[in-house]
């Protein structure tokens, strides 16, 4: 078992924006179902916490899955009051490390080295063991760079 941290990164990515959708969890399901029945495969989530009644839901997808999004975020905004923001052309960057459940201040070290050079960050999701930063592609190489420093990384 790999105990030291790993970098992955992924290109190409759209971040989906989705304001103003009800908060009831029955229609952020129902959401996710329509998604998937468009073939569409949703990788990063995050959900705002609640404002009343609405709440606003970010993921990402593939850029290749841009056409099958706009079409179905196109019907939604049709028929709901719900705002849709998207960006393509974006990269994702995640360090896993299972060490993390146990040392404290490694969101720190990564969220510092993308600050170092004032990184575009557009989604952050995490867990236990991983955190993901979703960036434009125009920071990605040196974002990478700054991060495998912190992280002790060497190619």
């Amino acid at each position: 078992m790999n105990l030291e941290p790993v970098i992955t990164t992924v290109n190409d990515i759209t971040l989906v924006t989705l304001q103003n959708c009800p908060s009831e969890f029955s229609f952020i399901a129902d959401l996710f179902q329509k998604i998937s029945d468009c073939g569409v495969n949703v990788d990063m989530i995050s959900l705002a916490p609640t404002q009343g009644a609405f709440t606003s839901i970010s993921f990402t997808i593939s850029d290749n899955d841009l056409d099958k999004i706009l079409s179905f975020t196109s019907n939604l905004r049709d028929t709901s009051n719900i705002k849709t923001i998207v960006s393509s052309g974006n990269c994702k960057i995640s360090v896993y490390d299972q060490k993390m459940k146990e040392t404290p201040g490694v969101a720190a070290k990564v969220f510092d080295a993308a600050a170092k050079i004032d990184t575009d960050i557009r989604l952050i999701t995490t867990s236990e063991v991983d955190i993901s930063l979703l960036i434009t592609a125009a920071d990605f190489d040196q974002t990478l760079h700054e991060i495998e420093k912190v992280m002790h990384i060497t190619k």
